[in-house]
């Protein structure tokens, strides 16, 4: 019998990781572009000058849904969101300089992305680089659109044609080129559970698929050559190991679909490639210094799982919910990114969570709910049926509804808002009116006067056959992208190219989901949603109407309807009578209803800065139409100077971030009403 050492039975220590090489890190980028195109171009060159890795356009609300500088609905907006590129030249401006065959460019852009790939084409050639070397990315997922960020244009079926049209052209022309990036991100911000933003965002990318397969332009051998190109955009929550997961569920399902479904042998074309932005919406203006942590800890849910690792990361900025970053603001964000993977040893390990039963457990969750929620939608007719018939877009709202409705009970805490809300003065916000970036008034003059000079300049004919030659291919079967370039190199503007679409075409509105929303809190469960019923009910009683009525209005072309359709949802559970037409509606539409349907008061959401343009005329109108004593209430993003200055012109009451109390808006809504018919002050106990 052999001697032991008391040692011996000690299970033996795991072996350290072998050496290996240090990753590549993702691209690193920021999303920027405001003014102009020489100010974004200006922009860009310092941030790639300061180790930026990759360019992310942001495009301003005019360029996104198809309309020029001086078309009615533009007013307030040009240049406020992101840069106005209305033609060749303004693309021309906005990438000067830069050499696009050395660029990999992302480009936030769907309804108009055929047209704006076509004129990034077309600059990059005059450039001189070959269209086969450009690699990038163009959005181009609209079924996001009709449920969350609303800049869509023409209806579901041709939307998706110019989809399809522009994956067949990329595959077959620029094969470095990601011509859809399917993107869950905003699908997130409108309230959508994990479960929801892997299902809706797979189910986007199964009618994708499906129509490009069955469209005829792309030969069956080639599908693994679109799959390969297939990107997505996802969004990040601070729910760390959930949001990780998430992304190891979208990487499973991804594989799982692409293998099975479409036949893809190839696991390289099979890989799940995405980019992320974190959660900008979930950032708040109340110390808004802890936003910062709250970035790093989004960031980490996407990198630190090497297997579900995004390829390239954006971050929002820690004071977006104040309004527009500045440089320095942007540069801090882009500062985090090179500070984990240069400075820690992230990218020098294999997968840090292989083995977690933890991990493992919440990914095969996710991954079975999804699948789930995924079979539910395809037995609808898939994803765009489920768009059409309001299912998607009602279980957002409902969704967000509910989340929001847990943060006002304080069963979802947010340091700073709802807990922990004693602090210091922040220095970074002492001077709230230049803690953030405002854009020159007379910017949006400026773009006008040169969109003019380049329609006097150019030559007309051409414009004419070009965009003839546009809605005849339209009214046909032909691939749209020849004729969108033809109409690029004629110097047709983003505004008629989206025209002459729109007559062969049609326009469309979308669901907004606000009647099929459940209740959100049942008024025996929820106090203060009780107290404020019975106080819009006295008040009703007094003004002997059977219900408050409350117009909800998005004037301009602001789509982030999330907010509105809260306000909605929370006013109706009060037993308000709740006029909300959607969004994109210009300043005489939203009075004309008022008058029409003689509403109580006017309640208009703007979230893209146009505020000190729309609100003023719109209360301009309502006094022209002798409804001027109509109180009106904003909400938006809106700085403390422009807060005073919207509440001097008559505004009765201004709400920001800051006011997460959906219930108790509703209050102060009702309040207003009682002040405009100079009734006493109505206190109703909770």
């Amino acid at each position: 019998m052999t001697s032991q050492t008391p040692d011996s039975h000690r299970p033996r220590a795991p072996q350290p990781p072998a050496p290996r090489g240090k990753d590549r890190p993702w691209l690193m980028r920021t999303y920027a572009g405001h003014s102009s195109a020489e100010a974004s171009n200006e922009l860009y060159r310092r941030n790639l000058a300061k180790g930026q890795t990759g360019l992310s356009v942001a495009f301003d609300l005019p360029t996104q849904t198809g309309y020029d500088p001086d078309h009615v609905l533009a007013r307030g907006e040009v240049g406020r969101v992101g840069v106005p590129v209305a033609h060749l030249g303004d693309m021309r401006r906005l990438f000067h300089g830069i050499p696009l065959e050395r660029m990999n460019t992302s480009m936030t852009i769907n309804a108009t992305a055929m047209w704006l790939l076509a004129l990034y084409q077309v600059v990059a050639e005059e450039q001189g680089a070959e269209a086969a070397k450009l690699s990038g990315t163009t959005q181009n997922d609209i079924v996001k659109e009709y449920l969350s960020r609303g800049t869509h244009v023409f209806p579901p079926g041709p939307s998706l044609r110019l989809t399809t049209d522009t994956i067949a052209y990329t595959v077959a022309r620029l094969p470095r080129w990601n011509p859809i990036n399917i993107c869950s991100y905003h699908l997130q911000e409108a309230g959508a559970t994990p479960v929801q933003e892997i299902a809706y965002a797979m189910a986007t990318a199964v009618a994708v698929l499906d129509a490009v397969r069955d469209c005829g332009q792309v030969a069956p051998e080639r599908m693994g050559e679109v799959v390969g190109r297939i990107s997505f955009f996802v969004n990040a929550g601070v729910r760390f190991v959930e949001e990780m997961c998430k992304m190891r569920a979208f990487t499973r399902i991804w594989d799982h679909l692409t293998a099975k479904r479409y036949g893809i042998t190839d696991p390289r074309q099979r890989r799940f490639r995405y980019g992320v932005q974190v959660n900008s919406l979930g950032l708040t203006e109340a110390q808004p210094e802890n936003n910062v942590q709250r970035i790093v800890l989004e960031m980490l849910a996407v990198t630190l799982s090497r297997d579900a690792r995004a390829r390239a990361v954006q971050l929002p900025a820690w004071n977006e919910a104040l309004g527009l970053p500045r440089p320095w603001d942007q540069q801090w964000s882009l500062r985090i990114q090179q500070v984990l993977a240069e400075e820690s040893d992230l990218l020098e390990y294999d997968d840090l969570f292989a083995g977690s039963h933890v991990v493992e457990g919440k990914t095969a969750e996710l991954t079975d709910a999804a699948l789930a929620e995924m079979a539910r939608i395809e037995e609808m007719g898939g994803a765009l049926e489920a768009v059409a018939s309001g299912y998607l877009k009602s279980q957002l709202v409902a969704s967000h509804a509910r989340r929001r409705a847990r943060i006002e009970a304080g069963e979802e805490r947010i340091v700073g808002v709802n807990c922990h809300q004693a602090t210091e003065p922040s220095p970074l916000t002492a001077d709230l009116d230049t803690a953030i970036m405002t854009v020159d008034p007379d910017n949006e003059a400026r773009v006008v006067a040169a969109l003019g000079r380049w329609r006097d300049e150019r030559d007309e004919q051409r414009v004419r056959r070009a965009l003839g030659a546009l809605k005849q291919t339209a009214a046909g079967t032909g691939n749209l992208m020849p004729a969108t370039l033809e109409c690029a190199r004629a110097g047709v503007t983003t505004g008629e190219w989206a025209w002459a679409l729109r007559e062969v075409f049609g326009e469309y509105r979308a669901p907004t989901g606000v009647g099929g929303a459940p209740l959100a809190v049942a008024a025996a469960d929820g106090p203060a949603l009780a107290a404020v019923r019975r106080k819009a009910e006295l008040t009703a009683r007094e003004l002997g109407v059977g219900k408050l009525r409350l117009l909800v209005g998005k004037p301009g072309l602001d789509g982030h309807s999330n907010g509105a359709e809260q306000i909605a949802v929370r006013a109706r559970d009060c037993g308000l009578e709740v006029v909300y037409q959607g969004i994109r509606l210009t300043p005489g539409q939203i009075v004309s209803a008022a008058v029409d349907e003689d509403v109580h008061c006017v309640g208009l959401s703007i979230l893209s800065g146009s505020h000190g343009e729309l609100v003023p005329e719109i209360l301009r109108r309502l006094r022209d139409a002798g409804a001027g004593d109509i109180p009106v209430v904003v909400g938006g993003i809106i700085p403390a100077a422009d807060a005073r200055e919207l509440r001097d012109a008559g505004v009765a009451a201004v709400f920001t971030p800051k006011d997460f109390g959906i219930t108790g808006i509703i209050g102060r809504i009702v309040d207003a009403i009682r002040s405009a018919h100079r009734l006493d002050p109505l206190e109703v106990p909770a």
